[in-house]
């Protein structure tokens, strides 16, 4: 497989032989590849300043196996500056989709939606954007949370009743208010309808998002979110 000029972002990288890298990348056509870039970690490398995270890029490569060969990239737009909260939280977003989305699997609607993201980082208001992503990538891969109906009866979710949310089936009503995965139900209301500019909301999606990846993730520890959560606390985006 050939590829020329391919819009993509690079999520991660590390050394590979010498002086080349190993790219994990996301494309928008082709999904989520990896690539050896042979040579750009040597100094005279014409790369060294191209194949950066947050920094839109068209990539080209050929591919006889799993690990394609780049043959090209070239910048297509200015970088993204993330700083601070919202550079961790870049981070995270690209360990979530090296971890959830599978290698050559075409998503368009991804690639878009990571774009968006990351784009909406750069203007704050970190923790909001994060749910909106968590909720909608859940969404593209088939893992969607479902906040509509009380799973056991069928019945719309009410303000007033108490559900403990299943990861398996989806939410169901209790009599007792308390437990990890319980929530009132004008919450679970709140986080279906994306009121994330109620604190009270954000914090309901956030316990319930952590709980929900954590599970499709199988136990694997996510870097990025043990250290958001050790500087802010369990409370943190």
């Amino acid at each position: 497989m050939r590829a020329e000029h391919e819009p993509a972002w690079l999520l991660h990288h590390r050394p590979f032989q010498d002086a080349s890298r190993i790219l994990e990348v996301l494309t928008r056509e082709h999904g989520r590849l990896s690539l050896v870039a042979r040579g750009s970690r040597s100094a005279r490398s014409r790369l060294k300043g191209v194949l950066r995270p947050f920094l839109p890029l068209r990539l080209s490569w050929v591919a006889r196996s799993e690990l394609g060969t780049l043959t090209g990239a070239e910048v297509r737009g200015a970088p993204i500056a993330l700083t601070g909260d919202a550079l961790l939280c870049g981070w995270y977003v690209n360990e979530l989709v090296m971890h959830l989305v599978h290698r050559h699997d075409p998503q368009p609607e991804v690639f878009a939606l990571y774009s968006a993201t990351i784009e909406r980082l750069r203007g704050g208001g970190a923790a909001p954007a994060l749910r909106e992503f968590e909720l909608e990538l859940l969404g593209l891969l088939g893992f969607g949370i479902d906040l509509e109906r009380d799973t056991a009866t069928g019945k719309p979710l009410e303000p007033g009743q108490a559900y403990e949310y299943r990861v398996e089936h989806g939410p169901v009503a209790l009599a007792e208010r308390q437990g990890r995965l319980v929530f009132p139900g004008a919450e679970l209301i709140g986080v279906r309808e994306r009121r994330f500019d109620d604190p009270a909301v954000l914090r309901a999606a956030g316990r319930l998002l952590r709980e929900v990846i954590a599970f499709h993730l199988g136990g694997k520890e996510l870097r990025s979110r043990k250290v958001l959560m050790d500087m802010r606390g369990p409370q943190g985006p």
